[in-house]
């Protein structure tokens, strides 16, 4: 727990005033003395070698040099006026210049006096040159001061705060002087046990050297203490949630697999289930005998069966009295569900319902009043399934899919539909590296997916180049003259000035002259039509009635049409892997071989080309989530920066993967031994915990 001192607002720190801290807290978000102090350096300088001055080149980024001036002069008139010196050493001369401040830099400049000098080297007319370079005497007391650091911080600053004197140096001499006053009354908030057991930087210590560092070794230490510090208190403060749950929310107990799940599982499912699958309904099963809310991840490929999954399990719910709802994020994804359910269950089985913004009036009528007597046993829909007249009979299991679409209020609102909170079941098609999950879903227990249905072949995916797109049109033309369909999805709708790709509009155009009326059909799909014209051309497509669709992304999550067989990506370096990777997954859902071609520019960037290769080279959809983690960091995937679950500021999901495990495990095995943290070596996490909040809203719903 920090000390209230830390709380004090920015402003009253001494140099900071009024007019500073506005914009401190406007640049940087800084509003107190704990953000300042948590505005770690983004690295560090090494000020522990002198470089020669024949030793100087511009591949070097900052050097330090030990040199005596010999020489000053202001050349040049107003707006060309600089100050330039000569400084030397036994190896050469290095020319020093500056821009601004020169009347005062110039009095201070003392011929035939050795300063410290250190910059950015630069080389002009074949000499060594530095621009504005930092320069002290050397031999002052002045030299072990902040300024000539063996390692000098450096701090992220913007244009705005350099106005106010507080570009990188400006920052460390406020960090610094808040160090000097105030650090002693950082309070530690781990038992002294754990610091001892994993050998820790005491919290104090860890402060000072991460932003004044005497050496590496002392850095190192600051830094590995402080990461393990950020990723402690989350996991404690997740699975402190996670037995919340269990204890606050008390859950329906499904008692019964009866004659719904049994008729289904002997009589109407098409086909085995694989293992995993098999192995996920048995920890559903598990988690609806305890008696506490179930609330369980569901992570598994696109294609990988998911929905039967959610079916069964809502079977279960049936079975023991309850009603259930699938709350997905957009109408085609729901009019999907609601196909592929009513497919599976078949006719006079059990009554399912469709709810969206399209609903008619009179459709809505009849189905409210048989949901609240009952007898709708399955409602599929938007989030208009949490508007206040949808009124459940008893609401028992709930399926969120896609749930980072939605916001925590909404998820929310549909908990309050029943006295006793159903069972959740969170589905996603986006696989989650399994560190990114033990932080942004700790609090829940995770159920993975990892095989394909029996029969699936692997869809082959192939990179080609702007200038070979006849060589894909060919392509495209042999697989419908075998009766399949192709997708052709475009990142953009109409040409973007900004942009150079391919649009929506043009492709449409090209494509009517390369696939003529009547041989060839295009359905058009894209977010700025209207939900029925959409459905129109949808409709088309799964029928049949077109062979082509050309669409944005809108296509990405819902789209199930076994028949289709290529998917054709257009500027296919714009998207994101995930992104890819969703997209390949509308083709490869029948039995026959399906293909994806990437389309993309010559100029491909250094991540544009992992991704592209990343994509031909596999279609494991974990291995591509934890080469999108390193590419773009946790706060980018899907809605994780939102959450502000990962406010991380030195732990790093990609690179300390190995801490977050040992981490996690350590604060398993203190709940296993002291569940409430009675213990008087834990009393300090059971204060720490309580000053952050225990049981934050988003605990069974995130």
């Amino acid at each position: 727990m920090d000390s209230t001192v830390l709380q004090t607002p920015i402003e009253y720190l001494k140099g900071v005033g009024v007019t500073r801290a506005d914009v401190l807290k406007k640049e940087l978000g800084i509003f107190c003395f704990a953000d300042l102090l948590k505005h770690f350096p983004y690295k560090y300088i090494d000020r522990t070698r002198f470089y020669k001055i024949k030793e100087i080149n511009t591949d070097l980024p900052y050097v330090q040099v030990l040199a005596r001036l010999t020489n000053k002069e202001i050349l040049g008139e107003k707006h060309t006026k600089r100050l330039v010196a000569q400084a030397i050493d036994d190896t050469g001369t290095i020319e020093l210049v500056w821009f601004q401040g020169i009347k005062w830099i110039e009095k201070t400049l003392i011929i035939g006096k050795v300063y410290v000098l250190f910059g950015k080297p630069g080389m002009f007319n074949g000499k060594a040159q530095m621009a504005h370079p930092e320069i002290e005497l050397y031999g002052t007391n002045n030299q072990q001061q902040i300024g000539n650091l063996t390692l000098q911080p450096a701090y992220n600053s913007t244009e705005k705060l350099k106005q106010f004197g507080l570009d990188s140096k400006g920052l460390q001499k406020l960090i610094g002087q808040l160090i000097d006053q105030h650090v002693n009354q950082i309070h530690e908030n781990l038992p002294l046990y754990i610091l001892n057991k994993f050998k820790l930087n005491d919290r104090v210590t860890a402060y000072r050297n991460i932003h004044f560092p005497a050496d590496a070794t002392h850095l190192n230490e600051a830094i590995y203490r402080l990461k393990f510090e950020e990723f402690f208190l989350l996991q404690l403060k997740l699975l402190k949630n996670k037995q919340l749950q269990t204890q606050k929310f008390k859950g329906n107990i499904f008692s019964t697999v009866g004659k719904y799940f049994n008729e289904f599982y002997h009589n109407k499912l098409p086909y085995s289930l694989t293992n995993a699958q098999k192995r996920v309904l048995k920890e559903i099963r598990q988690d609806t005998q305890k008696g506490s809310q179930m609330n369980r991840l569901l992570q598994g490929d696109v294609g990988s069966g998911k929905t039967v999954v959610a079916l069964m399990s809502m079977l279960i719910a049936i079975d023991n009295g309850f009603q259930t709802c699938l709350m997905a994020p957009t109408e085609i994804l729901a009019n999907q569900h609601y196909q592929t359910i009513n497919e599976l269950v078949g006719d006079d089985f059990v009554e399912v319902a469709l709810l969206t913004g399209s609903t008619s009036k009179k459709a809505r009528k009849i189905l409210y009043e048989n949901l609240e007597n009952g007898k709708l046993k399955i409602l599929i829909g938007t989030h208009a399934l949490i508007e206040d007249k949808v009124q459940f009979n008893n609401l028992g299991f709930v399926v969120i899919d896609e749930q980072h679409r939605f916001g925590v209020e909404q998820r929310a609102r549909l908990w309050a539909k029943n006295n006793i909170p159903p069972h959740i079941l969170v589905m996603t098609a986006t696989p989650i590296p399994r560190t990114l999950a033990m932080t942004l879903y700790g609090d829940l227990d995770i159920s993975v997916i990892d095989e394909l249905p029996v029969g699936r072949k692997p869809i082959e995916t192939l990179h080609l180049y702007e200038n070979q797109r006849l060589r894909m049109f060919g392509f495209m033309k042999q697989e419908i003259a075998k009766g399949r369909q192709v997708y052709v999805v475009y990142p953009l709708i109409k040409e973007s000035e900004k942009l150079d790709l391919k649009n929506l509009t043009d492709g449409v155009e090209v494509m009517s002259i390369e696939f003529p009326l009547p041989e060839y059909r295009i359905s058009v799909v894209h977010g700025k039509l209207k939900p029925t014209e959409k459905q129109f051309e949808m409709d088309r497509f799964i029928k049949g009635e077109t062979q082509i669709m050309v669409a944005t992304t809108v296509i990405e999550v819902g789209v199930n049409i076994p028949n289709a067989s290529v998917m054709v990506i257009e500027n296919a370096e714009r998207f994101g892997l995930s992104q890819l990777h969703q997209l390949r997954g509308r083709v490869g859902r029948g039995a026959e071989q399906s293909y994806c071609i990437l389309i993309s520019n010559h100029k491909l960037s250094r991540d544009g080309k992992i991704r592209l290769d990343t994509m031909v080279k596999t279609n494991n959809g974990f291995e591509i989530a934890e080469i999108d983690l390193q590419l773009r960091g946790p706060g980018s995937i899907d809605g994780t920066q939102q959450s502000g679950v990962l406010d991380l500021k030195v732990a790093n999901l990609v690179n300390d993967q190995q801490l977050l495990t040992l981490v996690r495990d350590c604060v398993i095995n203190i709940f296993e031994h002291d569940p409430n943290l009675l213990n008087p070596e834990n009393q300090i996490l059971h204060e720490t915990l309580k000053s952050k909040g225990e049981g934050l809203s988003w605990d069974k719903i995130s």
